[in-house]
């Protein structure tokens, strides 16, 4: 009986433990010249759930609808544009049962003076 009980302790605690990893992807533009001005930062974030692996989007659809979200947020005009942007990504949940995959895409607005 004691054996049961240790049992379902341990599988009882491995089962309602979450876990997170976060993992980031950038990309650099190297722009030779001065000149621009930096007019600030923009985000754009995309969610998707997995109920025992179904459902949600793939990795590059969520990181496109992050990217894409970004780019909404930004609200650019006339000579703005976005660089350095980075991708960082956030698995968490209760693996295998419940995952949840969130995608922040950031970026910086630079706007061109000549």
């Amino acid at each position: 009986m004691k054996k049961l009980l240790v049992f379902a302790l341990v599988l009882g605690s491995l089962l309602f433990t979450s876990c997170a990893a976060h993992m980031l992807s950038v990309s650099h533009n190297n722009l030779s010249q001065k000149n621009f001005k930096v007019v600030g930062q923009v985000q754009g974030e995309a969610t998707a759930t997995y109920i025992l692996g179904i459902g949600g989007l793939s990795k590059k659809a969520l990181n496109a609808n992050a990217i894409a979200e970004m780019y909404e947020n930004a609200n650019l005009t006339g000579s703005q544009t976005i660089i350095n942007v980075y991708v960082k990504k956030t698995v968490g949940g209760v693996m295998p049962f419940y995952t949840k995959n969130t995608n922040i895409a950031t970026g910086t607005i630079i706007e061109f003076t000549e």
